[in-house]
């Protein structure tokens, strides 16, 4: 079983997606899924870490996959589904419950942030989230996998899980024929495209984000052409014109990242968008900002929503990624348990 190059990545199911899912990842993984062997998850394991109810959550499911439908991504050309109907994620996420140590999942920061000041009922879930994630991505044995900064930590993880469970069974993975005593990979991350950080419309410091209380923050891809136009007036500027240089957003962060959304949506280079709006008030380079907003995320909003009228087809989408997914997992976790030592029939 020789590995072969992969893509792996997922997002979870809880709220809308937002403009910073689309241009920090989706984009990406438009693109790679030309060259590369990928699989796209709704990560719904993932979601219940914390509470999430049941109604709400099979909607969301549904609407993540529409969304990805009609950014781009095709379900012919890549695996798209949901993580619940592949069993070996939850199975091999035990085997590494096993594998990683606790002062490893000590260090993750993002427990930190998410599960506060009352830590003590957090969930077990919220806790090992991490060793999920390295199981979600090494159930496949993927190579690559598009993360943002705030990933960067899990996927670490997984690779010292990997190395580890390689470490521990070298001998077993020789007798089960591979050689070379290596059965994971260590997955490299890919932190690339056209704004892998954008921020928030509110405060140029935070990054955009599904959990801000303020829907002001955020631009959600299921918003209407008039709600966008709305926060991209409201979001917070300065009152000097636009910078005729990148230098010039040295203490500027919501001009930069108005005008890397707007460089982002449009393909245009920093350098080029300053160049025509440099010297500038906001109020112009606003409104040709949410000319251009309101039609990228507004078509996709609309073919997502014109997807969710027949949840039946989406359904449909999610268990044919679903079989296609298990016949590649299914045999790296029949290995797995054979070279742990489980007895299966």
């Amino acid at each position: 079983m020789q590995i072969q190059p992969r893509v792996f990545s997922g997002m979870q199911p809880t709220g809308s997606l937002h403009l910073g899912n689309y241009l920090g990842a989706m984009v990406n993984w438009i693109e790679m899924q030309k060259t590369h062997d990928c699989i796209y998850c709704v990560v719904d394991l993932h979601a219940i870490t914390v509470w999430q109810d049941p109604v709400e959550l099979k909607s969301a499911i549904r609407q993540v996959t529409a969304t990805y439908i009609a950014a781009g991504l095709d379900p012919k050309k890549s695996i798209l589904f949901n993580q619940s109907q592949v069993s070996a994620h939850a199975e091999l996420a035990w085997v590494f419950n096993c594998v990683a140590r606790l002062g490893w999942l000590n260090r993750m920061t993002q427990f930190k942030e998410k599960a506060g000041k009352d830590r003590e009922q957090a969930s077990v879930g919220l806790y090992a989230y991490p060793n999920l994630m390295a199981a979600d991505i090494l159930a496949y044995r993927a190579t690559h996998v598009p993360v943002g900064e705030d990933q960067k930590q899990h996927l670490e993880l997984a690779r010292d899980i990997a190395q580890k469970f390689n470490n521990d069974f070298g001998k077993e993975i020789v007798e089960h024929g591979f050689a070379d005593g290596i059965f994971f990979p260590q997955p490299e991350p890919v932190i690339t495209g056209p704004a892998t950080r954008v921020m928030s419309l509110r405060d140029g410091s935070k990054k955009m984000s599904k959990s801000d209380p303020s829907d002001l923050s955020r631009i959600n891809i299921m918003d209407d052409a008039d709600t966008i136009a709305k926060k991209i007036q409201k979001a917070k500027t300065d009152p000097e014109p636009l910078p005729a240089d990148k230098d010039g957003f040295a203490g500027r962060p919501e001009a930069e990242n108005l005008v890397g959304i707007y460089a982002a949506l449009t393909g245009e280079p920093v350098e080029k968008v300053l160049g025509d709006y440099g010297g500038q008030q906001f109020s112009a380079f606003k409104k040709a900002l949410a000319e251009v907003a309101t039609e990228k995320v507004g078509r996709i909003g609309d073919e997502a929503k014109r997807l969710m009228d027949d949840p039946a087809e989406i359904d449909r989408v999610l268990a044919d990624g679903s079989a296609r997914a298990r016949v590649i997992a299914a045999p790296i976790m029949d290995k797995v348990k054979d070279i742990v030592g489980f007895v299966r029939s």
